[in-house]
């Protein structure tokens, strides 16, 4: 029988890398956003309340999570931790009735500015080090993405 500790290492490193997809061996954050599609059109049959209820919820995991995570592999933000861009996504497509063009697109302009870090997700990354960090500066990407996406779905259809 494991003990109370392996079974808690297992479920904070399951968890901090979605179910596994952060343990692939290159470009870990695009593959551990794609855990946040699914997620998209689960929450996208859900009422506005519980989808806000939800990503607080999330969120708040996710502080914890990448920061026992960060414990466990001694990096503040491993590559391995990839709880922070489903949050990030979740926030990039809340709100949306879920369609395949919004799941993509948000894919994208997630990934662009979960990459390139503007202001203020490069200062969260820089100077807060602890899960809180690793989380917002995602949650600042999926802002930005948010708002494109959105200008986006209203140009282009």
């Amino acid at each position: 029988m494991p003990s109370p500790t392996k079974i808690r290492r297992f479920f904070i490193l399951a968890l901090s890398s979605n179910g596994g997809l952060g343990y692939v061996p290159f470009a870990s954050g695009t593959f551990g956003t794609l855990a946040g599609i699914p997620c998209y059109f689960l929450l996208a049959q859900l009422p506005w309340p519980q989808v806000l209820a939800l990503l607080i919820g999330l969120l708040l995991l996710s502080f914890w999570i990448c920061h026992q995570a960060g414990l466990i592999y001694g990096v503040t933000d491993d590559g391995r931790i990839v709880i922070d861009e489903l949050i990030g996504y979740l926030i990039t497509v809340a709100f949306l009735p879920f369609s395949w063009h919004a799941a993509l697109l948000g894919f994208f302009w997630f990934r662009l500015f979960d990459i390139t870090k503007p202001p203020p997700a490069n200062w969260f990354d820089r100077n807060i080090k602890n899960g809180i960090g690793v989380t917002l500066d995602d949650v600042a990407a999926g802002v930005y993405a948010a708002i494109l996406l959105r200008l986006s779905l209203t140009l282009f259809t």
